[in-house]
């Protein structure tokens, strides 16, 4: 009875696990019948419920955005500078300017204020490339038919095919936005009205590139860096789960399943750090000489080898509970270690996730040695060697056992040496 307890209560603190990390994805069948932590983890998903995490992780962003820099803050500064271009853009416009068709500049300086200041320049000249396009077609086909109806009924449908063109990027929709602003706005379609449009679209994009290139330009080479260290800090928390659950009286396909669960939780950081790198390089361009020569260069991000590095980590990780959910099926012919060889094996895999967590402080700039403690380091040796000694003790039971073992001990030496790469070969 204490084991059915025990192996609920570990169920149920899995199930509020997911719930936490993925609501979506929480609530699992298993053997064709909802388990009373999946239908506590669909309870949570009421409208109330969503609201208030909602809001709690509103609190939580604007907290981060108040304590000091990250991805919190440069949202922030992203959106008051496309604020600010804006005001500007119309300030010079409809104030200073006093033009009747102000709308067009504060309206492309808006939208034009984007993550890096090169894809503002090169959105900047597909979107104004797209509104000349609207304004002329439209202004042509208003001089043909003499009428609003007709004028947009001929324009439109020729610039939604031209949004199409992959020349325009996802700016191609202004042209036909321009042929609606220009023959809706009720005011006389002529060369005049045209050129004054044009003029204050390529005022915004000036003043949105300017404001977005020399007021805080965006780097995120900080990106690079916080997916980094939490793509090490999650692949250390699966290592510590897994060896947590394996040193436990029972484990199953279902607790299999949550270690591949987080496994997956792992290769979407991992997207997500290709993801950030790309953008990374893109902030660079166009922006890195000019701050170097005002010595005001960012600093470096982590080199690219260290996201194959963790990338390799990942996978060998995904491996792992692989092998393991393999091992747990009932249904399949290989079968799963037992008995003090396998407390060895969750004693190893709890080493090398706190080796990931020493990883992510060095990455975050921590007096984090490089290499692992000359103590730990004898303490994986021995593990190492009586794992390998322990090969022969599964070896009467059976080939399956011991080929299952074998490939487990493979996969977390696969983990270390990727972790912990300058340890002396074994």
């Amino acid at each position: 009875m204490d084991r059915v307890t025990d192996a609920a209560r570990r169920r149920l603190r899995r199930a509020r696990r997911a719930h936490r990390d993925d609501p979506a994805g929480a609530a699992v069948r298993h053997r064709g019948r909802w388990t009373s932590a999946a239908r506590q983890a669909l309870r949570g998903l009421r409208p109330v419920d969503t609201v208030r995490r909602g809001a709690c992780a509103v609190g939580r962003s604007v907290r981060a955005a108040w304590r000091g820099p990250g991805r919190e803050r440069d949202l922030v500064v992203q959106s008051l500078k496309a604020a600010g271009a804006a005001l500007i853009a119309w300030a010079v416009a409809g104030v200073w300017l006093d033009d009747p068709m102000a709308l067009m500049a504060p309206w492309v300086a808006l939208v034009l204020v984007q993550a890096t200041v090169y894809s503002s320049v090169r959105q900047a000249a597909q979107q104004f490339t797209a509104i000349c396009a609207g304004a002329l077609l439209a202004s042509g086909a208003q001089a043909v038919t003499d009428d609003t109806t007709g004028a947009l009924a001929l324009s439109l449908p020729v610039l939604m095919l031209l949004a199409n063109w992959s020349r325009f990027g996802d700016q191609g929709v202004y042209a036909a936005t321009t042929a609606v602003f220009t023959l809706a706005s009720g005011t006389a379609v002529s060369a005049s009205a045209v050129g004054h449009r044009v003029g204050q679209a390529a005022l915004g994009a000036v003043i949105g590139v300017a404001v977005n290139a020399l007021v805080l330009p965006p780097i995120h080479l900080r990106d690079v860096r916080e997916n980094l260290v939490a793509l090490a800090r999650q692949a250390g928390d699966v290592l510590h789960t897994v060896a947590t659950d394996l040193r436990e009286t029972e484990w199953d396909a279902q607790t299999a399943a949550g270690w591949s669960s987080e496994a997956a939780r792992l290769q979407r950081r991992l997207d997500a750090l290709a993801s950030a790198r790309s953008w990374s390089q893109e902030s660079l361009r166009l922006t890195y000489g000019p701050l170097r020569a005002l010595r005001r260069a960012p600093p470096a991000a982590p080199p690219e080898e260290e996201d194959q590095r963790w990338s390799r980590v990942t996978g060998n990780i995904t491996a792992l509970t692989r092998t393991l959910a393999v091992a747990a099926d009932e249904h399949r012919t290989p079968a799963a270690p037992e008995g003090p060889v396998l407390d060895l094996y969750a004693h190893l895999l709890e080493l090398i996730g706190d080796a990931c967590h020493a990883e992510a402080g060095r990455l975050l700039g921590e007096a984090a040695p490089t290499r692992l403690e000359s103590a730990t380091e004898a303490t994986m040796r021995e593990l190492h060697r009586r794992l390998q000694d322990g090969l022969r003790d599964p070896a009467g039971r059976g080939p399956a056992r011991t080929a299952v073992l074998g490939t487990l001990l493979l996969q977390a030496e696969d983990v270390w040496a990727e972790v912990v790469p300058d340890i002396e070969e074994q």
